[in-house]
């Protein structure tokens, strides 16, 4: 059975923070969770899927390790599963297009035993494809900016041989640095076997904390409301970015999924958007269980 992909199992994209990824687990966990579906299989299988999802891209050293694997595996059409392909190539049949593949063009040249074959015209030097490498800091650590340390492995020739290595870096970033931010590094990426080292290509993903999450550029906020204050209107508590703590007027018959802009309560003096989501209570009392039946007589 063929590998799935975590970040499509989770419903988020590859740029998300790491406290978007722990939410969505949490949510989804909570929805297929066993002890909420006994005798539902699909449940069952579900709850399993997500979890082994999180367990891959879950924490930042998880998540990198998952992401660099899955880049050396595409490189060989697939590879051998969560361990990653062979990293001894000492020559033989094939490897010139097995390069060409990796490492954007090129062959092994004389490597590995292989005499140089006349060309016929030249061609630009061939260059190694790019790493990508997701840096993860949090909102405070953007806003001031810095210098930050992040890791990664690659391919490095080791006489007639690659081999694999890890290898830690430092990037500068400025203060108000965006997220989804790409940074390249030249010349620091996978040596070539017979050509260009390739480059390192960072992207920053800025954790804005709970209830936070990223839209492009835009930081959106979610407001839970109890779903008579949805229904009749009222205020709710909400905790802005800033940590300024205030009251929010709710209108009538508001929808879950509908917004509204603050601005200049985002990040960097942005606009911030709230986007109104149902509160969703772990237990019910019994006046609360008496009141939702009488509800659902009513039709709602």
């Amino acid at each position: 059975m063929a590998e799935q992909n975590p970040y499509e199992v989770l419903g988020v994209n590859r740029n998300a923070s790491d406290g978007e990824i722990k939410r969505a687990f949490r949510k989804l966990a909570r929805q297929y969770h066993p002890d909420r579906n006994q005798g539902d299989g699909g449940a069952e299988s579900k709850f399993k899927e997500v979890q082994a999802a999180y367990d891959a891209i879950g924490t930042s050293e998880a998540r990198r390790e998952h992401d660099q694997q899955e880049q050396m595996r595409n490189m060989f059409g697939g590879g051998r599963g969560r361990g990653g392909p062979s990293m001894n190539f000492g020559g033989g049949a094939g490897l010139d297009d097995l390069f060409g593949q990796m490492f954007g063009g090129g062959g092994m040249g004389g490597m590995g035993g292989m005499p140089r074959q006349p060309q016929r015209q030249a061609r630009p030097q061939a260059k190694a494809a790019p790493i990508n490498v997701g840096l993860d800091i949090s909102l405070e650590e953007a806003s001031e900016g810095g210098q930050f340390e992040f890791s990664f492995k690659r391919f490095k020739k080791q006489g007639t041989n690659m081999e694999t290595k890890r290898t830690t870096m430092k990037l500068r970033l400025d203060a108000g640095a965006t997220h989804g931010t790409t940074k390249t590094i030249k010349g620091q990426g996978h040596d070539h076997p017979d050509g260009e080292r390739g480059d390192v290509i960072v992207t920053v993903r800025i954790d804005a904390g709970e209830a936070f999450r990223w839209e492009g550029n835009n930081l959106v906020q979610e407001i839970p409301v109890p779903y008579s204050v949805l229904m009749l209107g009222g205020k709710v508590s909400i905790r802005l970015l800033s940590g300024k703590v205030g009251r929010l007027a709710v209108a009538p018959l508001t929808q879950v999924g509908d917004r509204r802009r603050m601005a200049k309560a985002g990040y960097n003096g942005g606009d911030l958007t709230l986007e109104f989501t149902l509160a969703d209570p772990e237990t019910l009392t019994a006046s609360q269980e008496a009141a939702l039946k009488a509800l659902g007589d009513e039709g709602l």
